[in-house]
């Protein structure tokens, strides 16, 4: 029998004490190292979600022309757009206590454990769906007990700061399906070729299977172990009584549509544009590229598909295969300044320079239009005349020597009016014009058509030999077709986030920087290039194309030695073409010249087909007048050619052609007294 002195009785409650105390101190301190990790994860708040998401470009009607991803293709959906029997069943397989645990299940973790242990290796999961949803966003996929702990760490600031619907449609939409479909929109679309939304439940059951293993259980890796897997998830949704037994057994038997196509695979479609709208999101909306790429925007833009498969077509169409020759092209719509078309070469898989928007090119003749508006406000009518001659103009207070020439030097050796100077493209009366008006009014003007590349004021700035680029160029004349009202060129309507927030949208900043009148006078002027009636010693530059034409158009061609352009408008729509060589060789094939024009007008005809056709408008306060172009005066009914010309009202001209009044016949004296003689004595 064991005797317990005082003493030790005394020593046994001095240790039990200190224990207690120790302990209590001990769960103290620990309860307090929690309380300040709980507080602390609550100061550093929630947690980023960083997701990279597929950017996505749709056309003016809506239709998907272009993605952006690095390989994995996501597309960011609410819970609402997901179809429940898909929330049931990655609930049912994954996590049943999902809304009733705070991101760990002790239970199921503890049977996981045990079954490991049995086992002697790792034969069943633990994790919970806020638990993978941190891994998937976070952490690499290593097992060790670093990586656990981080794990833990942010599925607590998880569900601290999220919502259990918020968690779910995170863990949704980040989730790995296999073959490049990460989030069940883009994996429902893969497999299935719908959305998340109309997914049923055979479907559904089939996908919330995959995750667990993408390269064992999608059905295009094997069917067999993708109908087991879905045979285990409905059995578990009967258990959970989400479905019946009937359900799950009709399921069961279903026989799935594997389609295993992506969406938005074709990235053929106007590639040159869609880099001039990431150019645009960059520079004009300031968002940084990774966004671009991958910030899940949706991008809606101006791009008429049709224009653009015509343009594409065309330009295929009308270039030679094996030509060297670079083309670049832009439509857009004068209403409204939007972008509807644009290409900038002839493969971007072979070269992706935009030479629409990037490259500066000489204009040539295409930049008269701008000098005669200049002329029209200071005085000049399309009948003022001027002496097409050969000429030498001295500049630079006479320290050098200007010569231009005429093509194929073809002078009038007379006056010539500014209407026929503008449709035969004589060079002498743009110089003589833009010397007279001094060759700062024109680089003003030019800037108020919207030309924005820096201009050279001299001589030669009448012919276009200062760089430009090619949207700005049919953007001014798109000036032109709307009246003289500017913007500048729009190729975004709006832009919304991944989650749907609208976060740019365009409004029309549209600006009346051109006269009406003047500029509608100036549209006539253009209507000439293809008016065989201002045909003289030269041809009309546009003669080529008027038999082929089925409504009015207004334009200018222009070329040096390197480059080759045609810009025109309808009322409804502006087009232009540059053709040339990157490496700045000259141009000197026939049928390499032509390209311009023969793409412009085959866009144009094609683009119009259907459309009803529209004249100029002609606004009040400009008349049109019959002029004899040879001379520009009134036209009689004597005159052989005659061209109607429109002038502002109080500037047209007064004086009457009598170049070719009928000569009246001389008298015959002899004869007349003879006749007088006879009628006074008929006897004789």
């Amino acid at each position: 029998m064991t005797v317990i002195t005082l003493s030790g009785y005394r020593k046994t409650v001095k240790w039990i004490r200190a224990g207690l105390f120790l302990g209590f101190f001990g769960l103290a301190a620990l309860m307090l190292l929690l309380g300040a990790g709980f507080l602390y994860m609550k100061l550093l708040g929630e947690p980023e979600v960083a997701v990279p998401q597929s950017t996505l470009y749709f056309a003016a009607d809506g239709q998907v022309i272009g993605e952006s991803h690095t390989g994995e293709k996501r597309y960011w959906v609410n819970l609402d757009q997901v179809s429940p029997y898909l929330l049931q069943a990655t609930l049912a397989v994954e996590d049943k206590k999902f809304f009733n645990h705070h991101g760990f299940d002790f239970k199921r973790m503890a049977g996981a454990a045990v079954a490991d242990i049995k086992a002697m290796a790792k034969v069943q999961g633990a994790s919970t769906i806020t638990q993978q949803y941190a891994r998937n966003l976070y952490l690499s996929h290593d097992k060790t007990w670093k990586r656990k702990l981080s794990e833990a760490m942010y599925t607590i600031r998880i569900e601290m700061n999220y919502s259990k619907d918020q968690i779910l449609e995170g863990y949704l939409n980040t989730i790995y399906y296999g073959h490049g479909a990460y989030g069940i929109e883009a994996a429902s679309q893969f497999y299935f070729g719908k959305s998340a939304e109309r997914l049923t439940l055979a479907e559904a059951s089939m996908l919330a299977g995959i995750p667990k293993g993408p390269s064992i259980y999608s059905p295009i890796a094997s069917l067999a172990n993708a109908k087991e897997r879905q045979h285990i998830i409905l059995r578990e949704m009967e258990k959970s009584g989400v479905i019946t037994a009937t359900q799950s057994k009709r399921a069961s038997a279903e026989k799935v549509r594997i389609t295993g196509e992506h969406l938005h695979t074709d990235v053929k479609t106007a590639p040159y544009f869609r880099s001039a709208v990431q150019q645009v999101l960059a520079d004009k909306l300031g968002i940084d590229e990774q966004t671009i790429a991958l910030g899940g925007l949706r991008v809606y833009t101006t791009l008429n598909r049709e224009h653009q498969q015509i343009a594409e077509q065309t330009i295929k169409k009308v270039i030679a295969a094996d030509s060297d020759i670079q083309p670049a092209f832009v439509s857009i719509s004068p209403k409204t300044h939007y972008v509807t078309a644009l290409v900038g070469g002839k493969d971007f898989s072979d070269s992706s320079y935009n030479r629409a928007v990037q490259a500066i090119r000489q204009p040539g003749s295409t930049f008269k239009p701008f000098l005669y508006y200049a002329a029209l406000e200071n005085g000049y009518t399309p009948a003022t005349q001027l002496k097409s001659e050969k000429s030498s103009f001295l500049y630079d207070n006479g320290r050098k020597v200007y010569k231009p020439s005429n093509f194929n030097h073809r002078y009038a050796d007379k006056d010539v009016t500014m209407e026929q100077a503008l449709a035969v493209s004589d060079n002498i009366y743009a110089v003589k014009t833009h010397l007279f008006l001094k060759p700062e009014t024109l680089v003003e003007t030019a800037e108020r058509f919207g030309i924005s590349t820096p201009l050279k004021p001299l001589p030669s700035l009448a012919l276009g030999t200062s760089g430009v680029r090619v949207l700005e160029m049919v953007n001014a004349y798109a000036t032109m077709a709307n009246g003289g009202k500017y913007e500048e060129p729009v190729f975004i309507k709006r832009v919304e986030d991944a989650s749907g927030k609208v976060i740019y949208e365009h409004k029309s900043e549209s600006e009346q920087r051109l006269d009406k009148k003047q500029t509608a006078v100036l549209t006539h002027m253009m209507t000439g290039m293809f008016d065989k009636n201002l045909s003289s010693y030269a041809n009309v530059t546009g003669a080529s194309l008027a038999p082929k034409m089925t409504r009015p158009y207004a334009g200018k061609s222009g070329s040096t030695a390197y480059d080759y352009w045609m810009i025109g408008f309808t009322p409804q729509l502006a087009a232009g073409v540059w053709t040339g060589y990157d490496n700045g060789k000259e141009v000197t094939k026939s049928d390499d010249k032509r390209y311009p024009k023969k793409i412009w007008l085959n866009f144009m005809e094609d683009a119009h087909n259907g459309k009803p056709v529209k004249n100029f408008p002609k606004p009040k306060g400009v008349t049109a007048v019959d002029i004899n172009p040879e001379n520009g005066k009134i036209a009689s009914s004597h005159c052989p050619v005659t061209r109607k010309m429109y002038f502002v009202k109080g500037t047209e001209p007064e004086e009457y052609c009598t170049d070719h009044l009928p000569k009246k016949k001389k008298s015959n004296d002899k004869k007349k007294e003879e006749s007088w003689l006879e009628r006074l004595f008929p006897l004789f």
